[in-house]
């Protein structure tokens, strides 16, 4: 009883209960913050991540541009329901290169964090033509005009420079080859040795079905299927077990 009577003599109290709220706040503010001042990293690193290649980061830019993230979250939680319907929950690694981050707040859709390679070049070109074409129950907007709209190669080293800037590793020699890496990513017949050894785990392909044409179609198709394809989860699982 003694301290339930202390507790509401707090409650009374409205200047003391300010402070005492202050210090609690305080204290956690300090136990949650004072780490990230002595720890290097608070990102576990995992084999296989790298920068987005020209093409990929072309097409982020495109899904961020027409807010594809407000009804799509790329986020998977360790809760069991996620993980079945999903795949393998998302580790803090797969979004260290990412500027902003597209974990998203809303599930209008589903979550894409591990869309690549689920489905077929021309299935996302089909979905994002006309959705109800392959999920008929779809309330997605068309974007046809994309496979119409010719892609901007013009400013993507601009693009790799702000993201080298903000810790991303983008070399010179990425920077240098830009563009010209954007438009060997979509032409199987283009000379890819630089490319491919720029960028491990590379796909390779006319993305959109329109091989004379580079389109915004390609970058965002190619950056959809690369999402969660860069890390070997089973190798992840593996390592898991083994701590």
């Amino acid at each position: 009883m003694s301290l339930l009577k202390k507790h509401a003599s707090l409650e009374k109290n409205l200047s003391l209960l300010f402070v005492c709220s202050l210090v609690v706040v305080l204290i956690g503010g300090i136990v949650e913050i004072a780490p990230l001042f002595y720890l290097k990293n608070t990102i576990e690193k995992v084999e296989g991540m790298r920068p987005y290649t020209p093409l990929e980061l072309a097409g982020r830019n495109i899904y961020i541009r027409e807010g594809c993230y407000n009804c799509h979250s790329q986020m998977i939680r360790p809760f069991r329901d996620e993980v079945e319907r999903y795949g393998h929950y998302s580790l803090a690694a797969e979004s260290m290169y990412d500027h902003p981050f597209q974990w998203g707040s809303k599930r209008t859709g589903p979550d894409l964090a591990r869309v690549g390679g689920r489905y077929s070049d021309e299935w996302h070109v089909q979905h994002l033509i006309w959705p109800k074409a392959v999920v008929p129950e779809s309330i997605m907007p068309p974007y046809s005009f994309l496979a119409r709209t010719p892609l901007d190669a013009n400013d993507i080293e601009g693009h790799l420079v702000a993201n080298a800037m903000v810790g991303v590793p983008y070399s010179e020699e990425m920077i240098a080859n830009a563009a010209a890496d954007l438009r060997a990513q979509a032409d199987p017949d283009a000379d890819t040795s630089g490319l491919e050894e720029r960028y491990a785990k590379i796909s390779i392909r006319d993305f959109d079905g329109n091989p004379g044409e580079l389109t915004e179609m390609d970058a965002l198709v190619a950056y959809l299927q690369m999402l969660g394809t860069l890390v070997d989860l089973e190798a992840y699982k593996a390592n898991e077990n083994l701590r």
